[in-house]
Parts: C-alpha cells; structure tokens; sequence
C-alpha cells in the first residue's frame, strides 16, 4: 500500500517514457500513471485516479509540443513546477542480443531522426512507431526477435531489455521541458527564483499587444517566452501564452500584470512555480 504523502502522477505515454522520466526527476517516489493521450492525463486527474500531472511543453530541437498551449488553459489545472529532462537515446534488444544482430529498429517518429548518424554507421533501418517505450515495451514480448528499439535507459530497465548502445543522439543539447500540473494553484513562495506562467487575450484595437507588452519592459520584468494560438476558430480572438520571471505580489510584476489588463479581453494565471536548476 503506498503511502499517504506519495504523489500518483499521470502522464502521456508508457512506463519508461522520457515523460516517466520526468515524473522521476519531479519526485523519485512517485506513482506513475501513464495515459494514452494528453486529454487522458487531464482526465485521470479530474477523475482522482492521479494527483498531479506532467506534461511537455517545448524541446530543444523541435519548438513547442503541438497542441499543448492550447490545452493547457481547458484543462482546469495548475502549474506547480517545471522540469528539464535531457533526451538521451539507447538502442535496446533483447537479452542475448548482439548490436551486430539489430538490423532494424521501431522508435518514435521524432526520435529517429535523431540518432541518423549512429544508424547510418550501423547499416539499422528503421521504423516509425507510436510511442518509444511502447515500442520496448512490445519488443520484451516478442520471443526471437532480433530487432531494436531507441528509447530511455529506463524503459529498457522497466521492461527487461539490455542496452547495446548509449548515447547514440546526433545532438548532445536536446532537452525537453515539462510542466508539473496540480488540481489547486499554489501562490507561495517556494524558490528563490519564481516564475508565472499566464494566458491573456488581446483586446482587438490597433497596437494593443505592444502596449500590453510595454508594462514589462518599462518595469524591468523579464518575460521568458511569448507564443500565440488562435481559438475558436477565428482569426481576430488570438491568445497568447506567457511565461515570466517573478511572483505577482512583486511590485514590478504586479504593476506589469496590471498595465495588461487595460488592454485585456482576459487575463489567467495558470501557475506560480519555483526556476527549476535545469533551466540553467
């Protein structure tokens, strides 16, 4: 029986998932709860099967996660904390399976062409397959196969595989951030550094969004990351979402937060966290 204090945390994808690794590095002894879709995490979660939420927000090599800002705001939850995990890649076989018997290999679409060179030197073809730890997953059941897989050191560690090779990524810098989600906002203090994540809609007058964006600049306040989706299906309601060095009750922050609501068709806040170390 697990105890009291232990987070169960919901996430997209199977067990040894570089989103499983996430869960992790936010808390060692967490209970994952792997999830088909992103939809599906936000639902565990409001169903009370999980107490938290990790999502990916960004990587390194490939922008932002598709869909996910706009998600965020539907999904009812908060951020309470931010996360960087390193995309390390092993290429993994069976027990008793030589790197010289892997001809061909399943990962996730993003991950192959990643470790091109590696494959490419290895004379490894390669297959697209909808989820990496799956994909690991799916090989530890399958009895003869000579076959490999890229994903996590750790899928291999859940699902009885051996590593043949570490490291195998053409970039060294691929990282991918995620976001630690919770059913209730915490305001306080927790770091040294904080941050503010917010979503705001722009009211559709001319220069609005370089004046709602001169409040920061005049009161020193640094914003990290500045993205735009559109909603409902029109061209003129676009939102944006936001991320921000500080906590609200700082006066530069608030005095910038209250400057952009004069120009503001709507304005939430989606979580106050501490900088993570990974951020660097």
């Amino acid at each position: 029986m697990p105890a009291q204090n232990t987070p169960r945390i919901a996430f997209q994808g199977a067990l040894g998932a570089y989103s499983h690794e996430a869960c992790m590095q936010a808390s060692p002894d967490a209970i994952p709860v792997p999830c088909t879709t992103f939809e599906g995490v936000f639902r565990a979660v409001r169903e009370g099967r999980a107490d938290l939420a990790m999502l990916p927000v960004e990587n390194t090599t490939y922008g932002r996660v598709a869909d996910i800002h706009r998600l965020l705001p539907e999904s009812g939850l908060h951020i309470i904390g931010e996360a960087f995990v390193r995309v390390r890649i092993a290429l993994m076989a069976r027990p008793g399976v030589a790197l010289s018997d892997v001809k061909h290999v399943r990962a996730h679409l993003v991950l192959l062409p990643q470790a091109r060179s590696f494959l490419d030197a290895h004379g490894i073809t390669s297959e697209a397959a909808a989820d990496s730890a799956g994909a690991a997953a799916e090989l530890a059941e399958a009895e003869g196969s000579r076959e490999g897989v890229l994903a996590s050191e750790v899928a291999a560690d859940i699902h009885g595989l051996e590593v043949l090779a570490r490291d195998i990524e053409d970039m060294d810098h691929n990282t991918t951030r995620f976001l630690l989600m919770s059913p209730e906002i915490d305001l306080a203090r927790r770091g040294g550094k904080m941050l503010t994540t917010f979503v705001f809609e722009v009211r559709n007058i001319p220069a609005a969004l370089y004046k709602a964006m001169g409040g920061f600049a005049t009161n020193g306040v640094n914003m990290t990351k500045l993205e735009s989706y559109m909603v409902g299906g029109s061209f003129t309601a676009t939102q944006f979402y936001a991320d921000i060095e500080g906590h609200p009750e700082d006066p530069p922050v608030a005095r910038a937060l209250e400057e952009l609501g004069y120009f503001t068709n709507m304005l939430e806040i989606l979580g106050v966290y501490p900088a993570s170390a990974g951020r660097g």
